[in-house]
């Protein structure tokens, strides 16, 4: 059975944040300004972003629930509908507001809804794409004929100024060098911010308007093989594995370890994620689906950074499959790193633009580098 995109929501909580906003809203580490910021937005290229923060009270506005439920209540995929149609509810997200009970519980404790399916995605930017893909599986096995999924995140919770450690000048020596050490959990906090959206999903096309068909969504695993690179509540060991925080003495040895800050072994993120991405994953599913650049009119990139985007297009053109650049569409500049909301972000500003018509393939590509995992979906426009 086909399935259908038939509307996309985004809510992104208060005012956007310019780059001279951003240490003044989380907070400077132990009082000092920091010496990597530039550095990093100069790589990144990120120009404004949302906090879930009050910028003059530095509480929070909003939880990951409510930031999820506020993009849900927006979606209008005909006149009449309301929260009380979903049958199913898919929500994926890195950063929970809890470990227990889970997110997408959460999210419909927030919705004026009725009981229905209830599915909650983990991972990093993947958890939004597990998310949608388990929505699209229900509506297209006919095991319901609608549901509702979303990525969401709200970096800043963990990103504030308290929660981080400081960044020696060394390091910042080092960042003028080899800017990819950005990634690292120092300087992250320059990176990531907050979000959510969301899709309705149908076995109908829209009566009016555009819909956007799933031809199919691939997503891949390489941890069978690849060590761990992003990862929370945890430490790296020298041999490559991670040792959870409750294998700590106390939770205050956690606490003091650090092992709840949002890390990236970026030796291994710069060796490595590339190579999956294009040789290994994107090459193969060229191989599989026939595909051929030039049928696609819109490619959908999810990229941390405006740093790996020569990197991407150079192996996209050497595998064969090269996309001219005004044949790409993003919004990390003015939208930031969303993680798992970044593509339902990227997806609704495209599908209101305009810019669409009939029969128009669109890829969209989303990796993730907790353990190298890597997403690509194929969308026709109705």
């Amino acid at each position: 059975m086909s399935v259908y995109i038939n509307d996309l929501a985004v809510f992104l909580p208060n005012a956007p944040v310019s780059n001279d906003r951003m240490e003044q809203i989380l907070g400077m580490i132990d009082q000092l300004p920091s010496r990597t910021r530039r550095i990093i937005l100069r790589n990144n290229k990120i120009s404004h972003r949302h906090y879930a923060i009050d910028p003059d009270t530095g509480c929070a506005t909003h939880s990951n629930a409510q930031l999820t439920a506020a993009a849900i209540r927006k979606l209008k995929p005909r006149a009449d509908f309301n929260c009380c149609d979903i049958e199913c509810l898919s929500c994926g997200t890195s950063s929970p507001d809890q470990l227990m009970p889970g997110h997408a519980v959460m999210v419909h404790g927030e919705l004026d809804a009725s009981p229905c399916e209830v599915n909650s995605a983990a991972g990093i930017c993947n958890a939004g794409m597990s998310a949608l893909k388990y929505a699209y599986m229900s509506v297209a096995l006919g095991l319901t004929t609608n549901a509702v999924a979303s990525g969401s995140e709200i970096a800043s919770s963990f990103m504030r100024g308290s929660f981080c450690g400081g960044v020696s000048a060394e390091k910042a020596l080092e960042l003028q060098e080899q800017p990819v050490l950005s990634f690292e959990a120092d300087f992250l906090r320059w990176m990531l911010s907050d979000g959510a959206g969301a899709a309705y999903l149908s076995n109908q096309p829209s009566a009016g308007g555009n819909s956007l068909r799933i031809d199919w969504i691939d997503l891949l695993s390489y941890a069978n093989e690849m060590a761990p690179c992003m990862y929370a509540g945890a430490e790296k060991q020298a041999d490559g594995s991670l040792r959870g925080w409750r294998a700590e003495t106390s939770l205050q040895a956690a606490v003091e370890n650090d092992s709840f800050l949002v890390k990236q072994d970026v030796k291994l993120l710069n060796r490595e994620i590339i190579t999956v991405a294009v040789e290994r994953t994107l090459a193969q599913l060229v191989k599989k689906y026939q595909l051929q650049a030039e049928g696609i009119d819109w490619f959908l990139p999810h990229y941390s950074s405006d740093f790996f985007r020569p990197q991407l297009q150079e192996r996209m053109e050497k595998i064969g499959f090269a996309i001219p650049d005004q044949r790409w569409f993003t919004n990390l500049a003015h939208k930031g790193n969303t993680g798992s909301a970044s593509i339902y972000i990227i997806l609704e500003e495209l599908f209101r633009s305009g810019k669409l018509e009939k029969g128009q393939k669109l890829l969209c590509f989303i990796p993730e580098s907790g353990r190298f995992s890597m997403c690509y979906m194929m969308l026709t426009v109705i």
